[in-house]
C-alpha cells in the first residue's frame, strides 16, 4: 500500500491530542493543580473515561454550561446527561471527584472537636451541598466532647424550601445521645442570606432542644456565592 502523502513514513501517527495530554500531566505533577485552568483539569478527569476522544471542547462545553470546575463535578447526574458526548463512564469519573472531595473533608471532622475546627466544619458543609440542585437539611449530630457521631440528610426539598419539623430533629438527637447538633441547609439559589423562616425554624429547634440538654451549636445555611451563620449573626 502506498504511504499517505501526509505521512510518508507510512506509521500509524499517534492522534495530535495525546502529546496535549502528556503535557497537561506534566504541568499537573510539576506545578500543581493551580497551573491549570478549570478546563484543563476536567480534561486530565476525562481522560480515562474518554481514551480516544479530544476531550478539550467537551471540558470547555462543561465549563460554560455550569461556570466552574466545583459547578460541574456537583451537577445533578440528569443534567450531565444532556451534554452531547458525555457517556455514563465518563459522568460516573466526574461524580467521584465530587464524592473524594466530601470523604476526605467529613474525615477531616471526624479526627477533630468541631468548635476547634470551624473552618474544616464550613469546608464540610460546602463541599457536601453548595451546589445541590435542590434544598437539603443536613444535622451535624455531637457528643458532649463536640466530637462527631453522626451526620445524616434529614429532608430534602424543592429549589427553595425543605420540611422540617423541629420535633423530629430532637428525636433522633435524643436517639443518638446527643449533646449538641449543627444545623445545615443549602439555598440552591447561591444567595446563603437567611429567611425569616429559616430563622423562626431554628429559634424552634432550640427551644424544644435546650430542656432536654441538647445544645445547638449553630445553623449554617451554604451556597454557591458563600456561607451564613445565624450564631454569626445573632440571629440565635
Amino acid at each position: 500500500m502506498p504511504a499517505d502523502a501526509d505521512n510518508p513514513s507510512g506509521f500509524a501517527e499517534a492522534p495530535h491530542y495525546h502529546g496535549h495530554r502528556e503535557r497537561l500531566r506534566e504541568r499537573f505533577r510539576d506545578a500543581g493543580p493551580d497551573a491549570l485552568s478549570d478546563y484543563e483539569l476536567l480534561e486530565i478527569v476525562l481522560f480515562r473515561a474518554l481514551p480516544r476522544r479530544d476531550v478539550k471542547p467537551l471540558a470547555k462545553s462543561l465549563i460554560g454550561r455550569f461556570g466552574s470546575f466545583a459547578e460541574v463535578v456537583h451537577a445533578p447526574d440528569a443534567r450531565l446527561r444532556e451534554i452531547s458526548g458525555l457517556g455514563e463512564a465518563a459522568i460516573i469519573e466526574i461524580k467521584l471527584i465530587a464524592a473524594s472531595a466530601s470523604r476526605v473533608a467529613k474525615g477531616q471532622l471526624k479526627q477533630r472537636t468541631m468548635l476547634s475546627s470551624w473552618t474544616a466544619v464550613i469546608d464540610y458543609c460546602r463541599t457536601s451541598m453548595a451546589f445541590a440542585d435542590k434544598e437539603q437539611f443536613r444535622i451535624l449530630f455531637l457528643d458532649k466532647r463536640n466530637q462527631l457521631i453522626a451526620d445524616e440528610v434529614q429532608q430534602v426539598g424543592t429549589v427553595d424550601h425543605t420540611p422540617v419539623y423541629p420535633r423530629e430533629v430532637v428525636k433522633r438527637a435524643l436517639e443518638l445521645s446527643a449533646t449538641a447538633i449543627i444545623l445545615v441547609h443549602n439555598h440552591p439559589s447561591g444567595d446563603p442570606t437567611p429567611s425569616q423562616a429559616d430563622i423562626q425554624m431554628t429559634k424552634s429547634i432550640v427551644d424544644i432542644s435546650a430542656p432536654l440538654g441538647i445544645s445547638v451549636h449553630d445553623h449554617i445555611i451554604v451556597g454557591k456565592n458563600g456561607h451564613a451563620s445565624l450564631k454569626g449573626l445573632r440571629l440565635i
